[in-house]
């Protein structure tokens, strides 16, 4: 589970990007290129660092969907010309802040 650590201090350190690069709200967010695209990458490696913990510790947080982050790891690289920006600011809004919760929980009980 050490390895776990890593990766979750990682998807952590993304979290973190994500939300410094969108704080300034949905217009500010939709009007930059360059903040686009840090969400972006930040978003990949994210959901690429999910796919490395273990089924151990994935499976003690069933509510979280694991895979459909992994996927959205390959909509993200293998389809970026197809992402609508509404759906990422949903995300950002929707998605992320639980997983920042749970990602935090196992830090917390892995530290």
């Amino acid at each position: 589970m050490k390895e776990d650590v890593v990766y979750l201090r990682h998807m952590l350190e993304c979290i973190r990007r994500i939300e410094v690069n969108s704080v300034g709200g949905r217009a500010q967010f939709m009007g930059s290129h360059t903040l686009q695209d840090a969400v972006l990458r930040n978003l990949q490696t994210l959901a690429e660092s999910t796919q490395r913990l273990s089924p151990a510790l994935t499976d003690t947080h069933p509510a979280i969907p694991w895979r459909r982050i992994a996927a959205f790891r390959n909509v993200l690289v293998h389809n970026y010309l197809g992402i609508d920006l509404e759906t990422i600011w949903d995300i950002l809004q929707h998605d992320v802040p639980p997983l920042k919760r749970v990602v935090v929980m196992m830090l917390e009980r892995e530290a």
